[in-house]
């Protein structure tokens, strides 16, 4: 083995031994991070967006559709939910509210970095999903869920998440 390649293999294993668990695996599979298509395009380039920790902070909160956002998460005890969360998460978890608005009627993806539990809510009672997958592999998109959506108002609550942030898309399904 040559300089180079012992010199590559030592730096990927030190950054092997310094991510979490999950990323390590991750890492172990993906040697060149996929850019995801179509809807989930956004997914490559997010913004910031501190989520609320209640509804009063949630004007702060608005994530437009079909733009990404990389979310600082609150601890739970920081953060009172409209609605319980069927996953609400112990006292080390993180979660938050996020507002976003549609305008035409249609099937919207939430799409996540994580594996935290997410709740939509439409005057103040929670949706049913309609779907349930994965993204892109290698896209670091953990989760999509899919719900039928009508023009409105909407409170997308995280709950149960095991770091402080996660990054989101919502983005109508095509």
């Amino acid at each position: 083995m040559n300089r180079t390649a012992r010199s590559i293999l030592a730096i990927a294993a030190l950054f092997t031994f310094t991510l979490p668990a999950h990323a390590q695996n991750a890492a172990a599979e993906c040697t060149v991070p996929v850019v995801p298509e179509g809807e989930l395009a956004a997914w490559a380039e997010p913004s910031a967006l501190p989520a609320a920790g209640n509804r009063r902070g949630l004007a702060a909160a608005r994530l437009p559709v079909g733009q990404a956002a990389q979310v600082k998460l609150l601890p739970t005890p920081d953060v009172t939910y409209p609605l319980r969360p069927e996953k609400p998460g112990g006292s080390v978890s993180y979660g938050g509210l996020i507002e976003f608005r549609i305008a035409e009627a249609g099937t919207y993806r939430v799409a996540l970095g994580t594996a935290a539990w997410i709740d939509v809510l439409f005057h103040g009672k929670g949706l049913v999903s309609k779907a349930h997958g994965h993204g892109p592999e290698c896209s670091g998109i953990r989760k999509i869920v899919d719900f039928d959506l009508k023009p409105g108002r909407y409170t997308l609550q995280i709950s149960a998440n095991g770091e402080p942030q996660t990054t989101v898309l919502i983005a109508r399904a095509r």
